[in-house]
């Protein structure tokens, strides 16, 4: 499909730059394309109506790590600054990142890191990382001088938290933002960008999920700072998903399948909890335990075998996310809640307001 299809103008003044205080005070557009009035104005709060007794949500777990890394490279006498963002663990000691500049890195060189406050004589204020692969799109593979927790903890204290872009423009990370940026079940460290929608849940909101009898399960995506990419194709087709990690355990597996099996439904919180189950359903719609890799790029015209309902925030033009939604619920239909949402000044992107959708058809 032609990119230009899932474009749309967003004035600068809706996107999100604090979130909603408490969390469960933001707006949740509810989407239900087979409705007859389709849109419908509420409030993250009225989530506990919306659900039945049976649902299922489905939530990531992943914990945003410190993975924007500022550093030096070398070569021979010659240094200059560069930028590391981390976007995926392969080893115990490689990680594949992004670059800026990137032509300022070639292979083989030599990348050191370290905390304004350390000096240039002290080791336990540096990290070391060699230059291994260069991609496309300023995509480099480093290895690591450490390995393992030794490197956890030296990216833990070196980095900082890697806000999106279309916010860390606008004004500078602070405090504040090491809580909001991560959800209140946020367990297992290796994301580079949170899982936006679980923002929202408060422990209130989750207790009064528990009393309305909606369960609520656990998967694991390890976010990658692909996310934040643009759409650079023509066409979707032509573009290349980066590659996350993820884990569905059989426990959560066959919890899923039996909710289904009584007729209830399974409510993605985000659409990395999506891309995951989605990932690990088999062509019945029965889903598997997983884990590993997935690359999958939902666009209109997929076949969604598991997932009934998302809740998610409001995404970016042209990005690989509009797709998806797009494909959940028709592009017409998205376009147009889209619409409604910029008309009706709900706030947009990571820090923004929700929407509940319900699939088509």
């Amino acid at each position: 499909m032609n990119v230009d299809l899932f474009d749309f103008d967003l004035p600068e003044d809706r996107i999100a730059l604090r979130p909603a205080s408490p969390r469960d005070a933001a707006r949740l557009l509810v989407v239900r394309p087979d409705a007859p009035q389709p849109l419908e104005d509420r409030g993250i709060r009225d989530l506990v109506a919306l659900l039945q007794p049976g649902d299922a949500l489905v939530l990531n777990d992943t914990r945003v790590i410190p993975s924007r890394l500022r550093g030096r490279r070398y070569r021979g006498a010659d240094s200059a600054r560069v930028e590391i963002m981390l976007h995926k663990r392969e080893s115990e000691d490689r990680w594949l990142a992004f670059a800026r500049p990137a032509k300022k890195l070639a292979l083989g060189e030599r990348v050191v890191f370290d905390s304004e406050a350390a000096s240039n004589a002290c080791e336990l204020g540096r990290l070391q990382a060699e230059v291994i692969a260069k991609g496309e799109g300023g995509e480099v593979e480093l290895q690591f001088s450490l390995t393992g927790a030794y490197l956890d903890d030296a990216i833990a204290r070196l980095g900082e938290l890697p806000l999106p872009p279309y916010i860390a423009g606008k004004r500078p990370t602070d405090s504040a933002d090491t809580a909001d940026y991560q959800t209140n079940f946020a367990r297992k460290d290796g994301a580079v960008a949170a899982p936006t929608a679980g923002l929202h849940f408060t422990p209130e909101l989750l207790a009064a999920l528990d009393a309305r009898g909606v369960s609520r399960h656990f998967v694991t995506l390890h976010v990658g700072a692909g996310t934040f990419l643009p759409v650079k194709a023509d066409d979707t087709d032509d573009h290349r998903m980066h590659a996350e990690w993820g884990t569905v355990s059989a426990e959560t597996a066959a919890a899923l399948n039996a909710v289904k099996a009584k007729g209830g439904r399974i409510v993605c919180v985000g659409t990395t909890s999506l891309r995951l189950i989605e990932s690990a359903a088999a062509e019945d719609g029965a889903i598997r335990p997983f884990s590993g890799d997935t690359a999958i790029f939902i666009t209109p015209g997929y076949r969604f075998r598991a997932v009934d309902m998302l809740m998610t925030n409001f995404h970016l033009p042209r990005s690989t996310l509009f797709m998806l939604v797009s494909a959940f619920c028709g592009l017409d239909m998205m376009k147009r809640a889209y619409a409604h949402a910029i008309a009706e000044n709900y706030r947009f992107y990571s820090y923004g307001d929700g929407s509940l959708l319900f699939r088509a058809g």
